[in-house]
Formats: C-alpha cells, structure tokens, sequence
C-alpha cells in the first residue's frame, strides 16, 4: 500500500485540489483527478525530504506565535523605514549568521519563516550547512540581530526537529 501511496494525504490533497479548480465532479474530472493524485506523488517520491521526527511538538505552537509576532512587527518597520526614506536611508546589508541546525527539515522551515518575515532574505547557506547569509533591508546592530534570529528561530527549530 506504501509503494501505491507514497503519501497518501497529498495524493487525496492532489484529488481535491483538482476537484475544486475544475469546478466539476464529472467522471472525467474524478478520474483525472485520482491518476494525478496518484502518479505525482509516486513520480516525486525521490524528492520527498527525510521522515520528520518532531521531538517537541509543542515548541511549535510558541515558534508559530513569535513568527506572526513578527511578521507584524517587521511589516510596520519596513514600512516606516520606507516611508521615512528620504529622510533616513535604510542600512540595507548582507550578514553572515552562523547556524548549529543541521536537520535538512528545519534548515527548510528556517528558509520558509526567513520569507515571510519582512525586510529579510535568505540568500545562500554553505556547503556545510554552517553559515547563512542573510540580507536585511534595515539593520542597527549586526549582532543584536543575529542573536534574535537565533534565539526566536533557530533554536526553536533545533528543538523541534533535533
């Protein structure tokens, strides 16, 4: 059954998601719909990352807080940094965070929380998986942040993930 459904949700996901952007349920549309949930998943099998452990589960709930934190918090900064502009540049830089989380699944929940937090990219991460660099559309003090990113962050996800 494994082999068949390599994940199963997904493919029932696939199935429904089809469903519902073809706005019908004829035969043709429930069969098309069940082959893609089926195939995609069995064709992107060797994609799939590791199985996730999560050790805490309920660190997740805290991360999730202090990221809508701030990405509220982010969202009025930058906006006010751009609004403010020509009065006071943004030090826009690059900097480099040295990074302990070597899980492949954390590293990947790092890079997606690094996007939806304005005024920040994640923009490369060393071979070794060591060293991200960052740039940041607004930054006062270097290390002041890398200690926020690591402390609101990365040790949450070590936590969950290691």
């Amino acid at each position: 059954m494994n082999r068949l459904f390599p994940a199963p949700w997904l493919s029932l996901a696939l199935w429904v998601l089809w469903l519902a952007l073809n706005l019908s349920i004829s035969p043709g549309n429930v069969l098309l719909g069940a082959v893609l949930g089926i195939c995609a998943p069995l064709m992107m099998r060797k994609l799939r990352p590791l199985p996730i452990r999560i050790r805490r589960p309920g660190v997740i709930l805290r991360l999730f807080l202090l990221v809508g934190r701030d990405v509220v918090v982010s969202n009025l900064a930058v906006a006010w940094s751009v609004l403010n502009a020509g009065r006071r540049p943004p030090r826009s830089r690059f900097i480099k965070v040295p990074l302990e989380l070597r899980d492949a699944n954390g590293l990947a929940a790092l890079s997606m929380i690094t996007t939806v937090v304005p005024g920040t990219v994640w923009s490369e991460l060393a071979l070794d998986r060591s060293i991200l660099l960052l740039h940041v559309f607004d930054l006062d003090d270097e290390a002041l942040f890398i200690e926020h990113f690591k402390a609101t962050y990365e040790r949450p996800l070590m936590e969950i993930f290691e």
